[in-house]
């Protein structure tokens, strides 16, 4: 094991590790975003978008991240739209993210009882504030670790990146293992970098779900 060189590159990977957080945490805070938004049209089945979400939803989750961020870094400028690689890596995640969020919400959602719904109803609260203290609430709850499994599975996806010339995680281990060959160091940085990005997420989601648990949500 060359200490030395592990030594000489941990900050690159530092560096890379910092764009792959920042993306990931933009990614999925939008995907929670269009995940509400997408499992709200869903659940009340509001017509015409329904069926839309419907098809984006089948659309992303059938289709592999890769392909689709080939789509928009390759694909798009052939009709004249250029995007950037950081802009493509995000768009790509909120693309995919979106939908698996959306069914994790939807699920929540769902298995709410209807009685509640009614019991806030009849309270004289207006829809929106029974989605707003009613029903979301108790979703969210429910759907905590749906929430992590999915944030975790993003975080791993940005492994793909490198495909679109981003300087990521997976992007700088590649480009060492091209220059020195160093493949074991090169790859032992790499897992270590990736578990320290992904354990304190994964602590930090069971704490939550113990804590909403403990409260009395999502039984």
């Amino acid at each position: 094991m060359n200490l030395d060189f592990i030594h000489k590159y941990t900050p690159l990977y530092i560096e890379a590790a910092k764009l792959t957080v920042r993306i990931a945490f933009i990614g999925i805070i939008l995907s929670i975003a269009v995940g509400f938004l997408c499992s709200l049209i869903r659940y009340y089945k509001i017509p015409v978008l329904h069926r839309v979400i419907g098809v984006y939803i089948e659309l992303s989750r059938n289709t592999p991240l890769l392909i689709q961020l080939f789509f928009l870094y390759f694909g798009l400028p052939k009709i004249g739209i250029m995007l950037s690689s950081k802009t493509c890596a995000i768009a790509g995640l909120i693309f995919l993210g979106g939908s698996y969020m959306s069914e994790a919400i939807r699920s929540g959602l769902e298995a709410v009882p209807d009685s509640q719904l009614e019991s806030g109803l009849s309270l004289g609260l207006t829809k929106l504030q029974v989605i707003r203290y009613v029903l979301m609430p108790q979703a969210v709850s429910i759907s905590v670790p749906a929430f992590a499994a999915n944030a975790i599975f993003l975080i791993k996806e940005t492994s793909v990146f490198s495909a679109v010339a981003l300087a990521d995680l997976m992007y700088t281990a590649k480009d060492l293992i091209g220059l020195y060959y160093e493949t074991n160091e090169v790859l032992l940085m790499l897992v270590i970098a990736y578990l320290i990005i992904l354990l304190p997420v994964s602590i930090l989601f069971t704490l939550l779900e113990r804590k909403l648990r403990h409260a009395g949500f999502g039984d």
